[in-house]
């Protein structure tokens, strides 16, 4: 039906691929770094204490220290050319990829953005230049693995709380975990077997490290810890490797609960202490190199092997915009476009 003059224009309908990640301070200045941990600290699925407990220790101790902490480490990996921190750097370059590869494949009928869950680009503002842009269906991927509720589902609530402010909302599909994905395990197999081939010794032994969690949360049902294992066990398998061959860990405690064990930063240690002078670290559960991985894994899990005794430590990086990532990450994104485009 043709529309009356004075109708307000109307973009070509198209499908929004949005992709998500965690987030990043805009810069490791203590104000940028405090506005970024404030937003990720004060998240109920990240810490999910009471807030009349948590607040008060946050806006106080904490943020009152842990900004110029954590700003020195983000100094230490920053981009100084282009003024960004690696996952966003990395961020750009996966989704440049993706979006080529769908391109390729679909035209200009799907759209490929990202956002971040804290700091920027934020979800809302990226769900709003969607909904501009004539996306009448948006996937919505969240760059993780592995579900977690501190990871996925924080993300897939954020996307939720854009679409309300949205006046006709798109129609829309969250990406669920994709931990066991041929080709996901395949790349990591591959990236895994560069860095065996490239070493003249072989490393005694691979430690999977993944981004820990409260026990308690395993216990009040978050599959995450699961999940894992099963990653190392197919990564292991895909390898043809013996079961004392990889070793699954877990980093990033905070605060006083207990967690997931064992602890990457002692279990290297004990390795180093058991005559295993040389060990490999990967790290299945980011999809990009970042502060936990290029900081935490090269320099605080390194220096803990070394001080115990050990040798070499060779860290194998995030799987980032490599060709075998981006092929997995497209094909769990056709999988999800199943029914909104032709095959």
């Amino acid at each position: 039906m043709d529309k009356p003059a004075d109708h307000p224009p109307v973009p070509r309908p198209r499908i929004g691929i949005l992709l998500a990640n965690l987030g990043t301070p805009d810069g490791y200045d203590y104000w940028s770094m405090r506005r970024y941990l404030n937003e990720f600290l004060s998240d109920k699925r990240v810490i999910d204490y009471p807030s009349w407990k948590w607040q008060p220790l946050l806006q106080t101790v904490i943020l009152g220290k842990r900004p110029f902490t954590s700003g020195a480490n983000y100094k230490l990996i920053w981009n100084h050319e282009l003024n960004e921190s690696p996952l966003m750097t990395i961020t750009k370059a996966q989704t440049a990829a993706i979006a080529a590869e769908l391109e390729a494949r679909h035209g200009d009928r799907v759209m490929v953005d990202f956002c971040m869950r804290y700091g920027n680009p934020s979800t809302e503002s990226k769900v709003r230049a969607m909904v501009a842009a004539g996306c009448e269906r948006i996937i919505f991927f969240p760059l993780y693995p592995h579900y977690a509720g501190a990871t996925s589902a924080t993300a897939n609530d954020q996307f939720f709380r854009a679409l309300m402010k949205e006046k006709r909302q798109p129609a829309v599909r969250t990406v669920p975990e994709y931990f066991g994905h041929p080709l996901y395990i395949d790349a990591l197999a591959q990236s895994v077997q560069r860095a065996w081939d490239a070493l003249e010794r072989k490393p005694d032994v691979l430690v999977a490290s993944y981004h820990g969690m409260p026990i308690r949360y395993l216990t009040e049902g978050d599959p995450y810890h699961c999940q894992c294992q099963k990653t190392s066990r197919l990564l292991r398998e895909r390898l043809g490797w013996g079961p004392e061959m990889i070793d699954t860990t877990f980093q990033s405690v905070f605060g006083p609960e207990e967690w997931l064990k064992p602890y990457t930063v002692n279990h290297v240690a004990e390795l180093a202490k058991q005559g295993k002078k040389h060990i490999a670290v990967i790290a299945p559960a980011f999809s990009a190199d970042c502060i936990e991985t290029l900081e935490e894994i090269n320099g605080e899990i390194r220096e803990s092997f070394q001080h115990a005794g050990g040798e070499v430590f060779t860290y194998i990086p995030c799987l980032n915009d490599e060709p075998a990532h981006i092929r997995a990450l497209a094909a769990v994104i056709e999988e999800n476009l199943s029914g909104w485009i032709p095959a």
